[in-house]
């Protein structure tokens, strides 16, 4: 099983993707973890660009790094200059890698126009460079940049670019779909020819502006490239490098080829998430293999296939990749569905009972009710209809008063009046906005009767407009994520009134987690 080296470059291309910000240890903490997980090198910036990726360097040196190896990126020397006192390859090596990533250009347009120089002092540039730093010990990996880009203008010199890397010591060359315009078929002949025309080792590093990386990455290793160069979410600029979660997936269950370290394919999904979070960007429910939505099943008919056999609409075993089967509930969903999702509360033998279920969940719905991200409040509802509820409170009555005066910021303060059991609980809490100020007197209120609520926070809020036709009298659904120790949970709230919609969702919440710790204790 031929290997393919997979080579992250999140923390340089990565991090020019818009929006996306690593601090110092961001890049510290996904390093540990992207060699934890088993890719075989990790391009950490460029020394001489900022002060933060030369800290990088220097801190990274003491990470007790088992598999990975890091990579100092730069570009070849000035033109018309010495490669020995260029600053840049003195920042590349003052880095201290064991393997140094020299750009350089490919293509003749950009050599002429862009770089300002002839052909052949461009060729020098890259022969010197990778020279210079093949000669102080270090790998060199030679990234070909606008590689097809330049191979379909003028292959002859896209070719020579590459003999002048090769031939001065590169140990890979990778040619880089720059703009990322490059069809799968193209980047498939031109790594056929290029494998022809070298000795060395072939690597790809593919953009996605026509949503091709993926499909290009795999059309370029079947075609003889051993190395992919890629992003965790194929985050980057523009419209994003190669999705190193989908190469990986791909190449080792579809082709079969070695890559990662033994038994770290399981957790590609936790590792896709953990760049989520250290993005401060939100998960893509729909990308393939880690997404949330990957091995979701909503309609009835699907639901009712996969009950018994999960091949009939999967194309892999979801855990393979760390990832969970889901099955959702809504409109869409037929009794198999329900029967699924009932299980354990062992009334799952009542037919009756699951078709007033599911009249209950498709007239929800129709109100403008959801329950795919809101399983808790899908819980709450089986449990009324089947008798097994029991509230741990009851609403007497809440209010909500906002007052703004002058340039003041608006100052919300909730009521809350609940009974709890035989007691009579009123509580008043300030808050940032009005959802903040209920959830504030709501735990005060319930805090003294159920102390577990401390460990629960809020984690989402979202607000949709369900019938936007009735302008700012429309119905809206309020859906609440929320935490605690072990678990995450959703749960939606439905009115008129987004302040009854939030307390709607926010009710269920807490009573969600006040069950959940009764039936594990």
């Amino acid at each position: 099983m031929a290997r393919v080296f997979l080579y992250d470059t999140t923390l340089r291309d990565g991090s020019q993707g818009e929006g996306v910000n690593f601090s110092l240890q961001d890049k510290l903490l996904l390093t540990r973890r992207l060699d934890e997980l088993g890719v075989d090198f990790i391009e950490g910036g460029y020394p001489l660009s900022n002060p933060k990726d030369f800290e990088y360097f220097q801190a990274v040196k003491t990470l007790p790094l088992k598999h990975t190896q890091v990579c100092a990126f730069g570009m070849t020397r000035r033109k018309n200059s010495p490669a020995a006192t260029d600053t840049g390859l003195k920042a590349l090596l003052d880095a201290g890698t064991p393997v140094v990533t020299i750009v350089g250009k490919t293509w003749d347009f950009q050599v002429t126009e862009i770089l300002g120089t002839t052909l052949e002092e461009n060729l020098r540039m890259i022969a010197d460079s990778v020279a210079h730093c093949q000669s102080q010990g270090r790998r060199v990996f030679y990234d070909a940049e606008h590689f097809f880009d330049g191979f379909r203008h003028n292959p002859d010199y896209a070719l020579q670019t590459l003999r002048a890397a090769a031939q001065a010591g590169a140990e890979v060359v990778i040619l880089c779909d720059t703009n990322g315009g490059t069809m799968p078929e193209q980047v498939a002949e031109a790594v056929k020819t290029v494998k022809e025309s070298l000795d060395c080792a072939i690597g790809v590093h593919p953009h996605n502006d026509c949503e091709l990386a993926v499909a290009n990455a795999l059309a370029a290793v079947r075609a003889g490239a051993t190395q992919v160069q890629g992003t965790m979410n194929g985050i980057g600029e523009r419209c994003g490098n190669v999705d190193l979660v989908s190469v990986i997936a791909n190449l080792a269950l579809k082709y079969n080829r070695d890559v990662l370290t033994d038994g770290s394919l399981q957790r590609l999904t936790e590792t896709s998430r953990y760049v989520y979070e250290l993005a401060n960007m939100n998960f893509r429910n729909g990308q393939p293999f880690v997404g949330a939505s990957a091995f979701a099943h909503k309609g009835g008919m699907h639901t009712h296939a996969v009950a018994k056999n999960p091949a009939s609409y999967e194309h892999i075993n979801p855990e393979t990749v760390g990832n969970e089967r889901r099955i959702l509930v809504s409109e869409l969903s037929g009794q198999s569905t329900i029967l699924s999702k009932t299980t354990k509360y062992a009334v799952s033998h009542d037919k009756a009972l699951m078709g007033k279920i599911l009249t209950a969940v498709q007239d929800m719905e129709y109100a403008g009710y959801e329950f795919e991200a809101a399983e808790a409040s899908f819980d709450l509802l089986v449990k009324k209809l089947a008798g097994l509820y029991e509230p741990r409170y009851a609403r007497l009555n809440y209010r909500v008063n906002i007052e703004q005066s002058g340039s003041d910021a608006p100052v919300t303060e909730a009521t809350v009046k609940l009974k709890v059991g035989e007691a009579v609980e009123h509580a008043v809490a300030d808050g940032d906005g009005p959802v903040n100020a209920l959830d504030g007197a709501l735990r005060k209120a319930l805090l003294p009767h159920y102390p577990r609520l401390a460990e629960m926070s809020l984690v989402d809020y979202k607000v949709r407009v369900v019938n936007s036709k009735e302008g700012t009298a429309a119905r809206v659904r309020v859906i609440i994520e929320s935490q605690d120790k072990t678990d995450i949970w959703g749960t939606v709230g439905v009115s008129e009134n987004v302040i009854e919609a939030s307390w709607l969702a926010l009710s269920d919440a807490i009573e969600y987690k006040l069950f959940k710790d009764q039936e594990t204790h």
